[in-house]
């Protein structure tokens, strides 16, 4: 589908608007009259979301996105965790050692965390040992499992041909890694990592991904595709609160899979759904002033959350000989031509911060936190579309940004800042799957992508520019290529004081030059959660932890 009329699409978009205030309004008088609807549904601690973009696997080695990580910690656990202010923090593993020399990690497990029940093990269950965690992640970089996650245990030592993990008892695991890397633990903590029993993978194979075994606060029971997905409550979970009760309280979990935003937004207001992850374009200009705040009439209706979250929202070239952006000065040009500022005031009701400072949010880099590096300057944009000689060349009609139907707005308003600097593009809208798919085997040449982190470090964002890491070994999905880059990258990992911020600022000044990608801005998470709604909490890498999530069913019910 093309896209390239934006007066048409916006004047579409205002009677959107319109219908879409009605409809509201008319949801809310009946929302101030309805009753309980289903006394048995009342009785029950369920917690019902919509995951719009859908699931394919539950199987954590490919938890490569937000839909994914989302189910994938319900059911599984990993050796370390972080807790709502990024701290590792124990979980399987109740405690562990480091070296002197930063290379061997000793972990010593808990004795008391049990598989989900299954007919892998004879309708019972079995208690997670060391050799779980080492199979686990054996599994994770083995090139049977293919997973797009192997790349972040590029840092463990290889011996006999596999990662060296020691498993010398049920309770103690020691993985070496081959040089210091000071975020392991952290990299530990990544759905990714989660633990899986052998048993499992002989019994279900590939099929693996609809029977998934963890050892999370909540189990499967039930998956049609597109439709729904049920998880219940692990009555053998090993964690507690802090008043010895214990997790989860919920007793289940409901997620559908609703594409259409508008009906899925309908339901919310209907309390079908227990809360509402981001804000569609369409509803924006409703529910929130242009500061991103909640409108005063919806203040005593619903809890409202926003929260920094790190994730950086760019376009990304394809830079190799065959692409019409194997050239600086294009890429600099579209850059320059982009107003980030009006962007997030008229587009997305200050929802973010725009990315002037670079690909890393500010907050990883506090040292070089205050330049602006990416002003938005159309004549000198104008001036390096001319030099780039693109204008003059026969691949000039070949530009086409891809996008998924959540950012159409987004890719217009680009679409008409290029046309003001001289540059015609086309926009293409293609399902998200098909977009990750194209980027991962070098087929997009001009996207439109999200790097949301791993782990709340800057090293993590550089990844996205190692050459090393270009698919099928990581993230490095533009094919970007820089000795200097690589060597500088390979130095953070090493580096645990501050003088890793002196390194952060010199990577950053080259991605800058060299704009691989044009940061648009920094997001924010946005929640709209039901009041009956209690204990959810939002942090920074916007994680969805329900085992401390109670319903109040009196509330509900009212």
């Amino acid at each position: 589908m093309k896209k390239n009329n934006f007066v048409k699409y916006k004047h579409l978009r205002l009677y959107n608007l319109l219908i879409i205030s009605v409809l509201i309004t008319l949801l809310i008088l009946v929302e101030s009259c309805k009753n309980a609807n289903n006394e048995n549904l009342q009785s029950k601690q369920i917690f019902h979301y919509n995951q719009p973009s859908g699931i394919y696997s539950l199987d954590p080695a490919f938890a490569r996105d937000q839909a994914h990580i989302w189910v994938i910690q319900q059911l599984y656990n990993t050796l370390v965790s972080l807790d709502d202010s990024l701290r590792i923090i124990p979980s399987i593993a109740k405690s562990w050692e480091i070296s002197e020399d930063l290379c061997t990690y000793t972990f010593y497990l808990r004795n008391d965390v049990y598989f989900h029940k299954d007919i892998c093990f004879k309708d019972s269950t079995r208690k997670l040992i060391a050799q779980d965690v080492k199979y686990s992640l054996q599994r994770l970089v083995s090139d049977e499992t293919a997973s797009p996650g192997r790349w972040i245990l590029n840092s463990v030592a290889i011996k006999d041909n596999k990662l060296w993990i020691e498993a010398p008892n049920d309770t103690t695991l020691i993985i070496h890694l081959a040089e210091p890397f000071t975020s392991f633990l952290s990299i530990l903590a990544m759905p990714y990592c989660s633990i899986i029993p052998q048993e499992a993978i002989e019994k279900y194979g590939d099929e693996f991904s609809r029977h998934p075994i963890g050892t999370g606060p909540f189990v499967y029971k039930y998956w049609k595709k597109d439709v729904k997905l049920i998880l219940a409550k692990n009555v053998n979970y090993f964690e507690q609160d802090d008043y010895g009760n214990k997790l989860p309280y919920l007793d289940g979990i409901s997620i559908s899979f609703i594409k259409d935003k508008q009906v899925a937004f309908m339901d919310f207001m209907l309390g079908k759904f227990d809360f509402l992850s981001g804000i569609d374009p369409s509803f924006k200009d409703i529910l929130l002033t242009r500061d991103g705040e909640l409108k005063e009439e919806y203040k005593d209706k619903y809890i409202f959350q926003k929260s920094l979250f790190l994730n950086t929202e760019y376009l990304g070239f394809l830079i190799n000989e065959d692409s019409p952006f194997n050239n600086k000065e294009l890429r600099k040009a579209i850059s320059l031509g982009i107003d980030r500022a009006s962007m997030m005031k008229y587009l997305r009701n200050s929802l973010g911060y725009p990315s002037l400072q670079g690909f890393i949010p500010p907050i990883l880099n506090p040292s070089d936190s205050d330049t602006k590096y990416l002003e938005y300057n159309p004549q000198k944009a104008k001036q390096l579309l001319i030099k780039s000689g693109y204008l003059n060349s026969e691949n000039k009609d070949k530009i086409t940004l891809l996008t998924n139907d959540t950012y159409i707005d987004l890719a217009e308003f680009i679409q008409n800042q290029l046309t003001k600097i001289g540059l015609e593009i086309n926009i293409e809208v293609i399902p998200p799957a098909t977009l990750r798919d194209l980027m991962y085997k070098g087929q997009a040449n001009f996207f439109r992508g999200s790097w949301i982190a791993d782990y709340p470090e800057a090293e993590n964002y550089f990844a996205v520019f190692y050459s090393k890491n270009i698919p099928p070994n990581g993230p490095n999905y533009t094919r970007f290529q820089n000795l200097t880059f690589d060597n500088l990258y390979e130095k953070l990992l090493k580096t645990s004081d501050n003088t890793k911020y002196e390194i952060i600022k010199e990577m950053n000044e080259i991605l800058i030059e060299e704009m691989p990608v044009v940061p648009l801005y920094y997001d924010v998470s946005i929640r709209l959660i039901q009041p009956y709604v209690k204990g959810l909490k939002v942090n920074v890498m916007n994680t969805l932890n329900l085992k401390e999530v109670r319903i109040d069913k009196e509330i509900r019910k009212g």
